[in-house]
C-alpha cells in the first residue's frame, strides 16, 4: 500500500526516519560461532562490546545482535543458549550508548528479555510467523520490526528455491503480510521490509531483487538490505569470503541510488564512507 506522498516513515518510541538522501547503515555483531562471515569472532562477551564501540565510532546508526546463525545448512541453537549469548551484550551496550539496538531472532522469549533490557528493533528472519507468540511481544514493547522474507528455513532455503517472478512474488507476500500484521494490531509505521537476499534464493534471484528496490518501494516501508559479504557475491566476482568487502560496497551504492532505507553491512567504515562521497557528489547542489 503506497503511501500518499511516497515518504517512507518508520518509528517507534525514541526513533523516527523518514525515507531521505542517504540510507541508514545497521552494523552486524554476530555473538556466534558458526555464522557465515564473522562466526567466533566475538562469542566473547568483551569482543562482542569491543566491537560494537567500534561500529559506533565508525558511523552505524543501528546495531544488530544476533546469537544463533542463519546461514545456509546452520542448526538451531537453544533458547538458553541464545540468551546465554546475546543477553549480556545487550544489556551492556544499552547502558553505554543511545544507538537503537536491534536483536536479530526469530524466537519471542528472547525478543521479550532483550526488549526488556534496551534493545529498540526484533529483526525475524521469518517475518513474524515462526513465534505465535512474537507479534504479541511486539506490540507489548512497541518496538520497531524488520519483516523479512524467506523461502523455507536456514536448513531447506537453499535446496533448489524456485520463484516464477522472484520480486512480484516477494512484493505480493509483503503486501499480504503487512497488512496480517497490520490486522494483529502492529502500526505500519513501526514496520520495515527485508526481502533476504541469500534467504531461499539464487545468486540470480539476489541480483534481480538488488536491481528493483524500486518495487518494493510501492509498499509503502523501508526497504532493508542485508548483502554484506555474501555467497552471490562470489559468483559474481569470483572471490572468496574475505575478499568480498569491496563488492559489499558496490552493491550498497547501487542500492543508495534505488532509494533503499537500511544497509545491514558487516564493514560499517567502509559502506560509510562510500555512502558519504555517494551523497556528495549525488546531491551537490
Amino acid at each position: 500500500m503506497l503511501q500518499n506522498d511516497g515518504r517512507r516513515i518508520w518509528t517507534f518510541p525514541g526513533f523516527h526516519h523518514e525515507s531521505g538522501e542517504r540510507p541508514l547503515i545497521m552494523g552486524i555483531i554476530n555473538v556466534t560461532p558458526d555464522s557465515f562471515s564473522d562466526g567466533g569472532q566475538y562469542l566473547v562477551e568483551d569482543l562482542a562490546l569491543d566491537q560494537a564501540q567500534r561500529l559506533i565510532a565508525e558511523g552505524a546508526d543501528i546495531l544488530d545482535i544476533g546469537g544463533e546463525s542463519t546461514r545456509p545448512g546452520a542448526e538451531p541453537v537453544s533458547l538458553d543458549e541464545e540468551l546465554r549469548r546475546v543477553m549480556p551484550v545487550i544489556e551492556r551496550l544499552a547502558s553505554v550508548t543511545d544507538i537503537p539496538i536491534s536483536i536479530d531472532t526469530y524466537k519471542s522469549e528472547v525478543a521479550r528479555q532483550a526488549l526488556r533490557s534496551g534493545a529498540r528493533i526484533v529483526n525475524d528472519i521469518s517475518g513474524l510467523s515462526s513465534d505465535p507468540q512474537m507479534v504479541n511481544v511486539c506490540l507489548d514493547h512497541s518496538c520497531g520490526v524488520v519483516c523479512m522474507h524467506m523461502q523455507g528455513t536456514p536448513q531447506t532455503m537453499q535446496i533448489a528455491p524456485h520463484y516464477e517472478n522472484v520480486v512480484e512474488q516477494i512484493v505480493h507476500h509483503f503486501a499480504e503480510r503487512l497488512e496480517e500484521l497490520e490486522r494483529a494490531g502492529l502500526s505500519r509505521d513501526c514496520l520495515a521490509i527485508d526481502p533476504g537476499i541469500g534467504f531461499g534464493k539464487t545468486a540470480q534471484h539476489n541480483l534481480e531483487i538488488l536491481a528493483n528496490i524500486g518495487q518494493f518501494h510501492q509498499l509503502g516501508r523501508p526497504v532493508l538490505i542485508g548483502h554484506s559479504r555474501k555467497r552471490f557475491l562470489q559468483k559474481v566476482l569470483g572471490r572468496p569470503l574475505d575478499e568480498r568487502s569491496f563488492g559489499t560496497v558496490g552493491v550498497s551504492i547501487a542500492l543508495a541510488e534505488q532509494g533503499v532505507d537500511i544497509l545491514r553491512v558487516h564493514d560499517v567504515a567502509a559502506n560509510r564512507d562510500a555512502i558519504t562521497a555517494w551523497h556528495a557528489i549525488r546531491h551537490r547542489h
